[in-house]
């Protein structure tokens, strides 16, 4: 057993790929980001604390581009790690960074006794529509990333994997190929982009099989809570909006706690039909605030859907 900073002993925490392995629940697991300023650490700690009082499976903290929130994220990550029973997964991106820059921060993971990292490429500073380049001294895409922490560290190794084709490529196929390379290279599981339509979703987990990759893909979900926000966020990474979605959302755009009870049901039934179909768990991507997530969740709890789907069984 690890002992926290506290002191106080922790019982022995299954690996994120034991939880998917596990067929008779899916996985509920949260995201945040780091924080800007320490009023918006208050916040963070206090959205970290009230969502692990609904027991997720495991919590991570995003890392900006080129290492900019290094410090940031790690600190939170050792929060989280002090603060909560669940287990804690470390994000890393390759963008603007050498390989010894890489290798720090997988060493400081491995400091904080954090045992999991999501591996991405992540994008150039300035965002996704910034063509990305290589490092002079660093890495060119994830798998190479996944294989550099493989080598050298003992992490379970999480990727990203894209329902709506990647917006730099827009080549489905290639995305599934790629999704193969990086399980090859050490990966164990995936997690989805943001996403909105359910058949993406189930779309893509069929092309993976199909190349023959078995990763077991947690279906990532955004909660709305802002118009403007999620169709920026549905640009940027290339994610469709059905127009249904689009029509619900817009109905009641006048008023803000409608939109928030709107964005509610979205994604409970996004996440309904994407359970219901197979996925082995759902990542909820929280913008640092609990209610939404805590709707959805209380949702999820009511219809039963805290046990795992026969389909979801059948395909193990």
């Amino acid at each position: 057993m690890s002992v926290n900073p506290e002191g106080a002993e922790r019982e022995y925490l299954p690996s994120i790929a034991e939880l998917l392995a596990d067929t008779s629940r899916p996985t509920f697991s949260f995201e945040f980001f780091p924080p800007a300023d320490a009023a918006a650490g208050d916040v963070l700690a206090q959205t970290i604390l009230d969502l692990d009082a609904t027991g997720p499976d495991w919590l991570s903290v995003t890392y900006g581009a080129s290492g900019a929130t290094r410090d940031r994220t790690i600190a939170a990550t050792r929060f989280i790690k002090a603060r909560t029973e669940a287990q804690t997964m470390g994000h890393l991106t390759c963008a603007s960074q050498s390989t010894d820059e890489l290798l720090a921060t997988l060493a400081a993971y491995a400091d904080a006794d954090v045992r999991h990292v999501l591996a991405i490429r992540g994008d150039m500073p300035g965002g996704p529509t910034v063509p990305w380049q290589r490092h002079p001294d660093g890495l060119a895409n994830a798998t190479e990333l996944v294989r550099l922490i493989a080598d050298n560290f003992g992490f379970g190794i999480g990727v990203a994997a894209f329902p709506d084709p990647h917006p730099q490529q827009r080549d489905a196929d290639l995305d599934a190929r790629l999704l193969l390379a990086k399980q090859e290279a050490g990966a164990s599981f995936a997690i989805t982009q943001l996403f909105f339509d359910a058949d993406a979703y189930l779309r893509l987990v069929e092309r993976t099989r199909a190349v023959g990759c078995t990763l077991p893909i947690v279906a990532g979900i955004q909660p709305v809570t802002n118009i403007g926000q999620i169709e920026r966020f549905a640009t940027l990474s290339g994610a469709s909006m059905p127009e249904a979605m689009v029509q619900r959302l817009h109905a009641v755009a006048h008023d803000p706690a409608e939109v928030r009870r709107v964005g509610v049901e979205l994604a409970t039934e996004l996440s309904v039909k994407v359970l219901q179909g197979g996925a082995p768990g759902l990542q909820f991507f929280t913008l640092n605030r609990s209610r939404a997530t805590s709707a959805i969740l209380a949702n999820l709890r009511a219809l039963g859907l805290d046990r795992r789907s026969p389909a979801a069984a059948s395909d193990e």
